[in-house]
């Protein structure tokens, strides 16, 4: 297929060219949410871009592998365990849940592969005792830790200089580790916590070693994209690297790509810090696809001040679009089908408008340009479909419309009431509209309209008949 896209990569600093390991065919790992809560909005930026990163390469003839694992053991969940009086297990299974719900709400395809930390506990071990084996890694008191100094680009992702990190780094005299910038792979349970028998002690891994292992079980030693929020470069992603590449030998991810954060009041969007708001609760008062498209319109690695207000912006342009669509396709469907003359001029038109919205896409993902490159387009359609039009050059219209927005990941023409009973109600008052307005009873036609208006219907009467959408 050849080279096509340039990506941001981390691990370079610089634009690359996307060239994948196999021609046609990309490997991609995403470092999932850990299970212990609903999740908040900034969590739901790496789900929404890697999302669309995805359906891009899809629609550009790629067979995509997508691995995005689920973190299910871990501190979080043991505390959120014993606050609710619950096992750790109990509490995953439900945020498990909780969590895909969300991820299917935002429209994100199904992972091909979408591993539990729980369920990869041999291959975790294995890992661990390589590491051991050549000499990275060294237990203590039936943990086991990393050797940073022993991996001799420790810092090449994050750009983090190992003798400042020294200098940094706390002194405990208690600290059984070699080294303070030393990293646990494998640590003893306490009593209460989970825990699975390993050579060194009952107990379970640290939180890094888990990705190292399911990019080699899913993906193998080496493959092309590792993706993330950019709040993990350090230490996790760069802990990542110096496991993979020396229990393995060879290089970790070839490409590297991180989403900026989701910001309240220029201050990173956390749990920690109190100063969030849950996906869930964002979706009910907005839809998970506003928030899709919120996301959408900034570039991935800026970073994106939340508020009502740039939420009811996305909400007001996803509106226009979605409307434009209702438009084209009442023209497609209701246009004569006898050609007039300038549907190759539409196609032709149409055609640069898709060679914008690709060229953004492949300029690192430009998500932002690439929706102007839709507005741009509306503007254009719905131009066109205010003159005479055939059904054929409406069709060609509404194609290249709901090929783009699907590439977004957006549904254009999902209407609301979703159910076909809503849709009846709404045609048949717009007929007994129609009727009424015939025998000049203008009287009941507006009172018609005004019931319409209240379930937000939008009616827009032309000479070829009348249009609706929803609002």
């Amino acid at each position: 297929m050849g080279v096509f896209m340039r990506v941001y990569n981390t691990l370079t600093r610089k634009k690359e060219e996307f060239i994948p390991m196999i021609e046609n065919k990309a490997d991609i790992y995403v470092c999932g949410p850990t299970v212990y809560d609903l999740m908040h909005v900034g969590n739901a930026r790496p789900l929404v871009i890697f999302d669309t990163l995805r359906r891009y390469l899809m629609y550009k003839g790629y067979n995509v592998n997508f691995v995005q694992n689920l973190t299910d053991v871990d501190d979080k969940i043991i505390v959120r365990a014993n606050e609710l009086g619950s096992t750790f297990e109990a509490v995953a299974e439900i945020y498990v849940k909780e969590a895909l719900a969300d991820i299917r709400g935002l429209n994100c395809l199904d992972a091909t592969t979408m591993p539990r930390v729980t369920q990869e506990m041999g291959e975790i071990i294995s890992m661990i005792q390589t590491l051991i084996d050549k000499g990275f890694a060294y237990e203590k008191n039936g943990s086991v830790y990393y050797s940073t100094r022993s991996f001799e680009h420790y810092g090449c992702l994050s750009g983090k200089n190992i003798d400042d990190l020294n200098a940094g780094a706390r002194v405990d005299v208690n600290d059984e580790k070699n080294d303070p910038l030393d990293f646990v792979l494998w640590k003893p349970n306490k009593p209460g916590e989970p825990k699975w028998p390993s050579p060194w002690s009952d107990g379970r891994p640290g939180w890094h070693i888990e990705c190292s292992a399911m990019t080699k079980k899913y993906l193998g030693d080496t493959f092309d994209i590792h993706a993330g929020g950019m709040d993990i470069i350090f230490p996790h992603h760069e802990n990542e690297i110096a496991q993979s590449e020396a229990a393995n030998g060879k290089p970790f991810a070839r490409y590297w790509m991180h989403v900026g954060l989701i910001n309240i009041n220029n201050e990173k969007m956390s749990k920690s810090l109190g100063n969030f708001f849950t996906l869930r609760e964002v979706a009910e008062a907005f839809s998970y696809e506003v928030v899709r498209f919120f996301i959408l319109m900034a570039h991935y690695r800026s970073p994106v001040n939340f508020s009502d207000e740039l939420l009811k912006a996305a909400q007001s342009g996803l509106e226009r679009i979605k409307n434009s669509a209702g438009l084209i396709k009442f023209a497609a469907d209701n246009s004569s089908k006898a050609l007039i003359g300038n549907e190759d001029d539409i196609i032709r038109e149409a055609s640069a408008y898709v060679s914008d919205f690709e060229a953004s896409m492949e300029d690192d993902l430009n998500t932002a340009n690439a929706i102007a490159a839709i507005f741009e387009f509306v503007k254009y359609a719905n131009k066109q479909i205010s003159k005479p039009i055939s059904s054929v050059g409406a069709a060609s219209l509404l194609n290249v419309l709901l090929k783009l927005t699907g590439v977004l990941g957006l549904e254009m023409l999902k209407e609301a009431p979703s159910d076909a009973d809503g849709n009846n109600e709404v045609e048949g008052l717009i007929a007994k509209r129609q009727e009424a307005r015939k025998a000049k009873d203008f009287q009941t036609a507006d009172a018609i309209r005004n019931t319409l208006t209240e379930m937000g219907v939008v009616l827009e009467d032309r000479p070829d008949g009348v249009r609706w959408s929803f609002k």
